[in-house]
């Protein structure tokens, strides 16, 4: 059996010492009281941000769309915004989600009507 030196016992409570400030920091990060709760959270935020990411770039998308019915409503003597239009999105958001959908659809439709 190999003797325990003083410089192993250190390097083994410093190692500890990592472990457990990196477990800590986590759970401090996360807002969690446990490394289980802390890994959890970890991949579900990440999944969040895959998600927004995803949904940053349909609204980018809905917003070129949202350009091209518009410079065809346009050239062809209309107006930009068509209001019937808005009211049937708002409604649609808000029958999908509630009141915060009518908030949600709003801010869409504000990003999609451009700057032509």
């Amino acid at each position: 059996m190999t003797p325990i030196t003083a410089d192993a016992t250190t390097a083994a409570v410093a190692a500890a010492a990592t472990v457990a400030a990196t477990a800590t920091a986590a759970a401090t990060d996360t807002g969690a009281r446990t490394d289980e709760a802390a890994t959890v959270i970890t991949g579900a935020r990440e999944r969040i941000d895959a998600l927004d990411d995803r949904i940053i770039g349909l609204i980018q998308e809905r917003m070129a769309v949202s350009a091209v019915i518009q410079d065809a409503r346009i050239s062809s003597g209309g107006r930009r915004v068509n209001l019937a239009r808005e009211m049937e999105v708002l409604a649609h958001y808000r029958d999908a989600l509630g009141k915060p959908g009518t908030s949600l659809a709003m801010t869409l439709l504000e990003l999609c009507r451009g700057r032509i």
